[in-house]
């Protein structure tokens, strides 16, 4: 077996495909086979966490360039953090991802600039598929924060002594924890309620369910190809039928 399957094999233990799966399948869009698409609103987001300390930490250390020559994105979840938790000779190294108390985290508390890099959307794919529901920070890179956006992943920014004192709080309580209201932009934990800061589009597309793009789009096929119709530059037989 190749070092790289050997690898797969141990990461796959490390962080449960089965559990990495089942967050992605959470945002699955749900289609009548037509143009109606139903996009669930994103109001509040529970779960327990794990703390990822160090400002930068930029879509590379993510998810590593060499898991991306994929079709889909099935199975990334394994592979997120993968070069900061397994060394070259495949000996894992200390990472809240590699530890069991963590497993079943689905809310990820970060520092400065988190994301930053490259654009690569596999990034957040890998997270969610590893069973990441929101992460709360001190700030994110742009493209990052909207490829999460994209998914119906809230990043939810705080101060740097709010975001280092909840690291500290889930380094305690492993198993407590958060109740994220995005609407009202509060987190509670334990007997804590703080204020935090959600970007003001990306809260008004979770919260009404506009958040996927793609699915809008679709939800509005009818709607495209009436206007296409309608351009006398555009001829009939290049605007497609109905699914």
């Amino acid at each position: 077996m190749s070092r790289e399957a050997d690898r797969r094999e141990a990461s796959t233990g490390a962080s449960g495909e089965e559990r990495s799966a089942s967050a992605a399948e959470v945002r699955e869009i749900r289609t009548d086979g037509g143009d109606e698409v139903e996009i669930p609103e994103v109001n509040y987001v529970s779960g327990s966490g794990v703390p990822i300390r160090g400002n930068d930490i930029d879509t590379d250390q993510i998810i590593p360039a060499r898991f991306m020559k994929v079709v889909t994105f099935d199975g990334l979840g394994e592979f997120a953090f993968f070069d900061l938790r397994f060394d070259d000779d495949d000996n894992q190294k200390e990472h809240p991802f590699n530890e069991d108390r963590y497993q079943d985290s689905s809310v990820m508390v970060v520092n400065s600039n988190f994301g930053c890099g490259s654009s690569r959307e596999h990034a957040p794919q890998a997270l969610m598929r590893w069973g990441i529901d929101a992460i709360i920070g001190e700030s994110f890179a742009e493209i990052f924060a909207g490829n999460c956006l994209a998914l119906g992943i809230p990043t939810v920014t705080a101060d740097s002594e709010t975001i280092e004192a909840l690291q500290d709080w889930v380094d305690a309580n492993p198993d407590g924890e958060f109740d994220i209201d995005v609407e009202a932009e509060e987190v509670t934990y334990g007997e804590t309620t703080i204020d935090v800061t959600v970007d003001d589009a990306q809260r008004k597309a979770l919260v009404e369910g506009v958040w996927d793009t793609t699915a809008l789009m679709k939800s509005n096929a009818g709607a495209v190809r009436e206007n296409a119709r309608e351009l006398p530059y555009v001829e009939e037989s290049a605007v497609p039928e109905a699914e």
